[in-house]
């Protein structure tokens, strides 16, 4: 459920010639006024809206209301209970609710400077762009505002590897990962958009036919609170990006292949410690199968759970087909280790490779087929 509070200074959403920022937040309640404040010196005298799309546990929808009293721009807030796609599905609700149709996505924890708005719009504005990001990596910019030389380290490695994936959308593209950008959103298809974390930018580029302009901008230091960046996040940010590049079957395979490095490790394991390698290649099997199958369920066939049917019957059909599987490719790797003489860890990966794209076929057509 989304709570609105609409509180432009005409009492209405108007459409028009104007610009929207649109600020994704997650417990920043203590920027919210300084943002207020900088964004309205930056764009004072323009017809322009700030608009947070507010995820937080902390209070910062209601900092937001408190602060747009006073603010010198027409603030309004949007406090999703469920924040559906994280911030990537935030930054798509704030389009959607825009009164305009240039909008300003920038972080709310002021790394983003306010004082670059007026460029990026300004350069939209010209006609021959869709799309401007402020990149760190082109001119003048800087990421002086990266806390010390890991995060440095995972920027450069992170932006290396998603240019390297995406030679042709990203040919002119620096910072692909920058999340501070100014777009006509007349020139992209939002239904199009798959949001999945927080790396809209690198979305929108990828799903969409847009031409990308850039400027160069400081990434500054965070102004309150605590960075949001951890080693789930990078795992969400990998995960899109094998998504926006291969599909779910890429997906498929990557949980695949955390469930085959699980099951020899427990298959090696168990084998050390004296058990039987059939045993072994039981247990592996059963503890792998319930693994995947809740990996599956929260990052690969997400998008399908609303269509299909319940939870246990999707259980029930992925458990029921894995463990037939499992009943054919155990004896196979049976005769693979007794006739051939094959270490066990070494079969038990070529048997579960050969299982792939039948259990990827059956999953995406019989387990996650739609109701009707």
């Amino acid at each position: 459920m989304e709570r609105w509070n609409d509180v432009r200074v005409d009492g209405k959403r108007g459409i028009g010639v104007g610009v929207t920022i649109v600020i994704p937040t997650f417990n920043e309640a203590g920027n919210v006024a300084e943002l207020v404040r900088r964004a309205s010196a930056a764009m004072r005298g323009t017809d322009t809206e700030i608009l947070f799309v507010d995820d937080s546990t902390d209070g910062t929808d209601d900092e937001v209301r408190r602060v747009a009293r006073t603010a010198d721009l027409p603030v309004r807030v949007i406090h999703r209970d469920e924040p559906v796609h994280g911030l990537g599905g935030a930054v798509v609700a704030g389009f959607r609710a825009a009164a305009h149709t240039t909008c300003v996505v920038m972080d709310g924890d002021l790394q983003h400077p306010p004082e670059k708005i007026p460029e990026l719009v300004e350069r939209v504005s010209r006609g021959d762009v869709d799309l401007v990001a402020a990149s760190r990596y082109v001119g003048d910019g800087s990421a002086s505002g990266l806390a010390d030389w890991g995060r440095h380290l995972v920027s450069r490695t992170s932006t290396a590897v998603t240019r390297a994936m995406f030679p042709a959308k990203l040919r002119r593209v620096t910072d692909p990962m920058t999340g501070f950008f100014a777009i006509d959103t007349t020139a992209i298809d939002l239904a199009a958009l798959q949001p999945r974390g927080f790396k809209i930018l690198l979305e929108i580029i990828v799903r969409t036919p847009v031409r990308v302009g850039e400027i160069p901008f400081d990434f500054a230091d965070r102004f309150a609170g605590e960075s949001k960046a951890s080693l789930t996040q990078g795992i969400r940010f990998f995960h899109q990006l094998t998504l926006l590049r291969f599909g779910k079957m890429s997906a498929f395979a990557f949980i695949g292949a955390l469930g085959a490095v699980a099951n020899v490790a427990i298959v090696w394991a168990l084998t050390e410690w004296g058990v039987g390698y059939l045993w072994a290649a039981v247990i592996a099997a059963e503890v792998t199968i319930i693994g995947n199958f809740l990996l599956l369920e929260r990052f690969v066939f997400r998008d399908m759970k609303g269509a299909a049917r319940g939870f246990w019957h999707r259980f029930t059909s992925s458990f029921v087909f894995n463990n037939v599987e499992s009943a054919v490719r155990i004896p196979v790797m049976s005769l693979m280790v007794t006739g051939w003489a094959m270490p066990s860890p070494i079969a038990t990966a070529i048997t579960l490779a050969v299982a792939f794209v039948i259990r990827f076929t059956f999953h995406s057509l019989v387990v996650y087929r739609p109701r009707t």
